[in-house]
């Protein structure tokens, strides 16, 4: 059986923003080297979401995971928060609120998933038609 690309960045704890901005350097490697596919934005918006996301409200760790399969892509984060993401009314004063609702309409689909030790936000891509080999 063939291994699949697999990439985990983790930080912990996280005192600040900057580890978003090496998150997105090595998803936006990660996709060069194994999804040449992929959206690079759309996906790029998605992972800086999530890590900003995980940074913001959770008190602990947290891990991003980079996989590629023949004809998916994978981003899953997974953190210290049981709490699931919560779609927000947007706030064109500053409040934020943009966020989750980016990661929903950007990635193919998205699950939440509860884990032991906090939850994994997954995030899917499939490879388009017109891009298969």
């Amino acid at each position: 059986m063939n291994a699949q690309p697999h990439v985990v960045i983790e930080e912990s704890p996280h005192p600040g923003s900057r580890q978003s901005a090496g998150a997105r350097r090595a998803t936006a490697e990660f996709l060069l080297q194994h999804c040449p596919w992929a959206d690079p934005d759309a996906v790029l918006l998605v992972v800086s979401e999530l890590v900003s996301n995980a940074i913001r409200h959770t008190a602990g760790w947290w891990r991003l995971y980079l996989t590629a399969g023949a004809d998916t892509l994978v981003v899953g984060i997974e953190d210290s928060s049981p709490l699931p993401p919560v779609a927000r009314l947007p706030s064109l004063t500053g409040g934020g609120g943009f966020g989750w609702h980016m990661v929903q309409r950007l990635a193919g689909t998205v699950e939440v998933r509860p884990q032991p030790y906090g939850k994994r936000v997954q995030a899917t891509w499939v490879r388009p038609a017109a891009a298969s080999c």
